[in-house]
């Protein structure tokens, strides 16, 4: 099959990639590339090469479906086709449309010049996949952009408008509209002029100022990317294009590359790229399914929660009303998305006429009634049925036909709060995580009646917004948080077997996690926990088993906003002091359980916490509250902070062994009775421990 088209216009050889969606760097459009260089280079009616891709897409770089096989391999390889285009005697011209992205963007480096459209978005992510560029464009982008902006779009994985780009060598033209026009135009114009033909390669780089450069970026990564190599690899490759020659720096690039592609970094990367884009496949949703349209959502509630929430929409130019009760607590909350938006502002991410635009389509009521014509409503209220039921009545009431009625809620039945409406088929749970504007997870909630309509709608929604959806089944605490109290629960046993809150934080956080479980736990108040803790002993008194959090809290210390949690805080600065008094809490709580403490290793303390998780995700896959265990992964890596060179907790498990952590967990279980009710081991992970098959 042909991944590639070859006609001629105005004796310039006009090729056009042909591998939707992104004209993925394929064995196939690779050899056409080739062939079809050849002819045009053979035609003696042929002037010039212009190379292009669609308006989507010149190219996104590899073609992700060939990962794993013998075709990533085979020649001509990408190197090789860059090679080809450099040494081309006619002139090569890229017209550049949409996305240019990773060997997208090398091959466009070895044409002799390059067109672009202003909207298209030029970048070498790979860093976001544990690599680096391995086809030359470590040494060539320096050479065009400059070693300083070049360091920072390959060890971030910037992507940048060709816009931004126009006064750099990178580009020869940038125009508005008809890219390909352009570039043959050009083209024409290069032949008529007879003007030399430009390879990057040639292009020095002046190495004065480049170590102060190189230094200053060398330590800001590595203060930055906690436990990821590749950032550093990166700046290694581009170190070389200014002190090597030209074709030592590709090999030296070369090895770089190699090293990466087998790192457990870019093993739990790659996974992540491929988890988050099976995530929002839904099997018995078929991808053809009819959205609903939503033009104009309702928030109830102008609280921290509700207020971000509403901003999600704001951003892509969805209307919202936003409800509260009274009009002052109104009033705080608009007064708190514009404080929001006008930082943003002054960071430089938005302009001072976005701010407005944004704060314009965001209205107030004091009314349900004013919901009468939104599509989607989403309540931001107090965690409490009661008040959840009251919601919904309210709701159901005013909303009309084909609205989506969806809940907030992180650990309440959303079955039973679809029963509270006469539609249930319309509520689904939309769980965004705080602050909402931010985090990138949206826990979407499927009920047992919710229409397949309603789930698409959502994930779409959700990818609009910028979130990442996974879809969950009901359950209490659904997946994320439900796995939240299990390792909470192993942080908490760790702590009373012997460790302290702080060495229990230290070695999570050396493990990856930006903050570990009681740091947390005081950035986000401590009450929060209590107050589910207490429902839940209300519930079933005797299945009640008091924890430490509760000693804190009866203290009256509920974390950074009293000044005192796990940790106590200065006025006006948020690090954490160990405190005396809560080491004596947990000392009094060991004594009257008769526990004696002991030397617990940072190691254990890993194993238990990540195990945990682990376990507790083994248990929600059987139970099918997850379709799949990457799902898993991309929960805990976009709202819980797992760190991204793991590859998700399930991921983890499957590079440590599953045979080792089914056998780490039997230890733990056999220590006491109370571990082995804590240690009950997920059957499907003794299961595939067994039979060495991974879990998916």
């Amino acid at each position: 099959m042909s991944h590639a088209t070859y006609e001629i216009k105005d004796r310039v050889a006009l090729i056009t990639f042909q591998n939707p969606p992104v004209n993925g760097m394929s064995y196939a459009l690779r050899k056409n590339l080739v062939v079809f260089v050849d002819q045009a280079e053979a035609d003696s009616g042929v002037d010039a090469i212009v190379i292009t891709g669609s308006a989507r897409a010149f190219s996104g770089g590899a073609d992700v479906t060939e990962f794993g096989t013998p075709k990533v391999l085979q020649q001509p390889i990408l190197r090789v086709v860059i090679e080809v285009l450099e040494n081309v005697t006619k002139p090569v011209v890229a017209a550049i449309d949409g996305v240019c992205l990773g060997g997208g963007l090398e091959l466009a480096l070895g044409a002799h010049y390059r067109v672009a459209a202003a909207h298209a978005q030029i970048g070498l992510p790979e860093v976001k996949l544990g690599l680096l560029p391995g086809a030359g464009g470590t040494q060539r982008l320096p050479r065009v952009v400059g070693l300083e902006k070049a360091l920072h779009m390959i060890t971030t994985g910037q992507v940048i408008k060709a816009k931004a780009l126009a006064d750099t060598a990178l580009l020869d033209k940038v125009v508005e509209t008809d890219v390909v026009g352009a570039a043959i135009a050009f083209a024409k114009e290069v032949v008529a002029q007879n003007l030399p033909l430009k390879r990057v390669r040639d292009i020095e780089i002046s190495p004065e100022g480049a170590n102060e450069i190189l230094q200053a970026a060398r330590e800001k990564l590595e203060n930055g990317k906690k436990g990821q190599i590749a950032p550093l690899k990166c700046l290694d490759a581009v170190q070389a294009s200014v002190f090597m020659p030209f074709d030592d720096g590709l090999k030296f690039e070369r090895e770089l590359f190699l090293q990466l592609m087998s790192s457990p970094e870019s093993a739990a990367m790659r996974h992540i790229f491929s988890a988050e884009r099976a995530a929002t496949k839904i099997p018995d949703v078929p991808a053809d399914t009819l959205l609903r349209k939503v033009e104009k959502v309702g928030v109830i509630g102008a609280g921290t929660m509700g207020g971000g929430i509403s901003m999600n929409f704001l951003n892509v130019g969805i209307p919202v009303v936003l409800l509260e009760q009274k009009q002052d607590a109104l009033d705080r909350g608009v007064a708190t998305i514009r404080r929001n938006y006008e930082n943003t502002m002054k960071k430089g991410r938005i302009t001072a006429e976005q701010v407005e635009e944004r704060m314009a389509l965001l209205s107030t009521t004091l009314s349900y009634d004013d919901f009468a014509d939104v599509d989607l409503a989403i309540e931001a209220v107090f965690e409490n049925m009661d008040v959840k039921k009251a919601v919904f009545s309210e709701l159901d009431r005013v909303m009309k036909k084909g609205a989506i009625l969806a809940s907030n809620t992180s650990t309440l039945d959303l079955n039973v709060i679809a029963g509270f409406t006469s539609r249930p088929e319309d509520v689904i749970g939309l769980h965004f995580f705080s602050p909402a504007n931010v985090m990138k997870l949206l826990e979407i909630v499927r009920g047992e009646k919710t229409a397949k309509d309603v789930l698409a709608t959502s994930i779409a929604l959700g990818k609009k917004i910028g979130k990442k959806p996974v879809v969950s089944g009901v359950c209490d605490g659904f997946i994320g948080n439900r796995m939240l109290y299990a390792y909470r629960d192993a942080a908490d046993n760790a702590m009373l077997a012997g460790a302290s809150p702080s060495q229990i934080d230290k070695a999570l956080e050396n493990f990856g996690f930006a903050m570990g479980p009681y740091r947390v736990a005081d950035l986000a108040g401590l009450d929060i926990g209590w107050a589910v803790r207490k429902r839940r002993a209300e519930a079933n008194p005797d299945a009640y088993v008091p924890v430490v959090a509760d000693r804190i809290c009866e203290a009256g210390r509920f974390g950074q906003k009293t000044g005192a949690g796990w940790y106590k805080y200065e006025a006006g600065n948020r690090t954490p002091i160990v405190d005396p008094v809560v080491e004596n809490i947990v000392k009094e709580f060991r004594e009257a359980r008769g526990i004696t403490p002991r030397v617990v290793s940072d190691q254990e303390i890993v194993n238990r916490c990540i195990f945990a998780l682990v376990n507790e995700g083994a248990k929600i896959l059987e139970e099918g509250i997850a379709l799949r265990a990457s799902d898993i992964d991309i929960v805990y890596l976009n709202g819980y902070g797992f760190p991204a060179h793991r590859g998700g907790p399930m991921h983890y498990a499957q590079q440590v062994g599953l045979f080792n952590v089914v056998r780490a967990i039997k230890r733990f279980a056999a220590a006491s009775e109370a571990e082995a009710r804590f240690w009950k081991l997920a059957p499907l992970l003794e299961k595939h421990a067994e039979s060495n098959e991974p879990l998916k």
